[in-house]
């Protein structure tokens, strides 16, 4: 037995939607006692950051049900089942920004929330952007706009929550800590 697991004894699906699952586990705990776990199951995620030859930064706003707001967010989305991320990033970029590359890196995996969910984030970055010819379809409910900022711009949008999810603030992050290389 690994150090603190929790054993699961019982599982039940509680809900299966289009991109969460919801399951109550029961378990035991290392002391020998027992509780009740919810877990939402995720795909996993990707997201791109993009940083144009000026040093501009791809980010796009688009409304947030969850949040009742809308957030200023680096590009992202789901992976599709047996989707490799690298392609995901790839597709993600397209579909949001209008922009391409052939040259993703692999920054950082991540879990977004290990207490409840197994949601995973694979981050990638470029600086090697090709302006589409021809604008590729999104997701048919999805409504973004595309913003190009410099880091102290969107520190600013951090600082006023505009810009408030994890995923954009490791970005700027990320970006900020690159630049006193």
């Amino acid at each position: 037995m690994r150090k603190f697991e929790e054993v699961t004894t019982e599982s039940e699906e509680i809900y299966k939607g289009r991109i969460v699952h919801l399951k109550v586990d029961s378990v035991t705990l290392p002391d020998g006692n027992t509780s009740k776990r919810e877990i939402i199951k995720h795909p996993g995620a990707v997201a791109i950051i993009a940083q144009k030859e000026d040093g501009k930064i791809i980010f796009v706003e688009q409304y947030r049900k969850a949040m009742e707001k809308s957030m200023v967010e680096i590009p992202a989305g789901k992976l599709e089942e047996g989707e490799e991320p690298i392609v995901t990033a790839k597709r993600e970029l397209e579909e949001e920004t209008g922009y391409t590359s052939d040259n993703l890196k692999l920054i950082r995996t991540f879990y977004t929330s290990p207490g409840f969910a197994d949601e995973l984030v694979h981050v990638y970055y470029t600086n090697d952007l090709t302006k589409l010819e021809e604008k590729v379809d999104g997701d048919e409910d999805e409504f973004v706009e595309l913003m190009e900022l410099t880091l102290t711009e969107a520190e600013k949008l951090e600082e006023e929550e505009r810009i408030h999810d994890a995923k954009t603030s490791y970005a700027l992050l990320y970006l900020k800590l690159r630049e006193q290389k």
